[in-house]
């Protein structure tokens, strides 16, 4: 399909490039062209006028439980242990691959009106989470969770294998396990051993609260970051979520190692674990992305709140109303998050990249006057000003309307439905 999205302001997320008046040429999946308007006769499948929105990258959600839908204000205002072991836990316990299908679709549902083309999915039934990305037409990167509960490294390694052959389409998957405090040694071990086998990244959650980071040290004698390097699980770099509680040891490791960051501020915000020190590792060159996290710990999938959260925090607690400007953020939700999650084809809009494009309303209040658009975006940007959201050349979010294999009322319908029957049983 040859497409042509004209009448639009584009920003790129090209170092050194400012936002400029042009088009876009499509072909399938693939940008063809970037620039000034043409008058070449082409035969176009489907033109899209923008109406002088803004097209940039689509966001990349770094970080998330997709299928914890299910679990949105089901456990509010606890600590993250207890959260996390009397609530998650037993509920996630009742999940079945349909369950989760569903589930899935509904956190695609709201990415879309947030302007999110990819999810970072750390999370369980892997196979029903593919189906539901390929179903839904949603890129859709997967990662293993795999802990002490549940889970083999025989297991992510076949997952590794069969969801890598062809990277032309929508799903990919990335090695990782659940955190420190849920997995062995051994098992870790064994992580560490896949990771050197394939020559491959490793991601994790990490050093999120405090209390992980002082149980860590009294058994092994130093933080989750220490050990991890350690064992070798980071010697081809990894992407780890959270990292609110560092040292400077664990600096060094993350420039070291090229590790990416990806913080979750409005999660870690609702569970208390604390603010990520992200102008430091910007001042260190340790690249960060963002992610909201999953639905039981934020409740919200939305990444102009991320956007917002990390700047300002980061001016409140540095005192310093300098601090992470708003278009270092953009670049966190776009080409460090696309990075991140291993999909540098879609980090930006140039020749050759995927078509994970978003177009802006600038014709709200929001958006005007038009001077600092990049900083429109982080300060005053909203989901309501996302008009469409398309991934791989494909519109599946326009105008508030819906473009995917399931209507809106077949998704809401079977979400609660599953839902119900989860909760009757606890």
């Amino acid at each position: 399909m040859n497409t042509r999205i004209y009448n639009v302001r584009i920003l790129t997320m090209e170092d050194g490039k400012d936002i400029f008046q042009g088009e876009v040429w499509i072909q399938d999946d693939t940008i063809t062209y970037v620039g000034p308007g043409r008058q070449d006769q082409k035969e176009w499948d489907q033109e899209i006028d923008g109406e002088g929105s803004l097209l940039m990258p689509g966001f990349k959600n770094a970080h998330t439980h997709s299928a914890m839908t299910f679990l949105r204000s089901h456990a509010d205002d606890l600590k993250l242990d207890e959260w996390l072991f009397n609530k998650v836990f037993p509920a996630e316990g009742k999940l079945t691959g349909e369950s989760l299908y569903w589930f899935t679709k509904l956190a695609f549902m709201e990415y879309l009106t947030s302007g999110i083309t990819t999810a970072y999915d750390m999370y369980f039934y892997v196979d029903d989470g593919a189906r539901a990305a390929k179903d839904a037409g949603f890129r859709y990167v997967f990662c293993d969770s795999i802990n002490n509960f549940g889970g083999t490294v025989d297991q992510v390694e076949k997952d590794f294998l069969r969801l890598n052959i062809d990277r032309s389409r929508l799903i990919s998957h990335r090695i990782g396990f659940h955190a420190e405090y849920t997995t062995s040694r051994e098992l870790m071990e064994g992580i560490a051993a896949l990771a050197e086998r394939h020559q491959a990244p490793v991601s994790v959650h990490c050093s999120e609260t405090r209390k992980e980071v002082e149980e860590c040290r009294e058994r092994y004698g130093c933080s989750p970051v220490a050990l991890m390097d350690s064992l070798g699980l980071f010697r081809y770099g990894g992407t780890l979520f959270h990292c609110v509680h560092m040292d400077e040891t664990d600096y060094d490791i993350l420039k070291k190692r090229g590790i990416y960051v990806v913080t979750n501020p409005a999660s870690n915000l609702k569970l208390a674990s604390g603010i990520a020190p992200i102008k430091r590792y910007l001042d260190l060159d340790i690249p960060v992305a963002i992610g909201t996290d999953g639905a039981a710990s934020n409740n919200c999938l939305d990444m102009f709140r991320e956007m917002f959260l990390v700047t300002g925090l980061q001016k409140a607690v540095c005192d310093d109303p300098e601090a992470v400007p708003a278009r270092e953020v953009l670049k966190m939700a776009t080409v460090n998050g696309a990075r991140a999650c291993g999909l540098p084809e879609c980090d930006s809009i140039a020749e050759g990249k995927k078509a994970d494009l978003i177009l802006i309303d600038l014709n709200q209040p929001n958006m005007q006057p038009l001077r600092n658009l990049d900083k429109n975006l982080v300060y005053s940007g909203s989901k309501s000003n996302v008009k469409m959201t398309m991934i791989g050349g494909k519109v599946l979010y326009r105008d508030g309307e819906f473009y995917l294999d399931s209507s809106r009322e077949e998704i809401f319908a079977k979400a609660n439905e599953y839902a119900e029957k989860i909760f009757a049983d606890l």
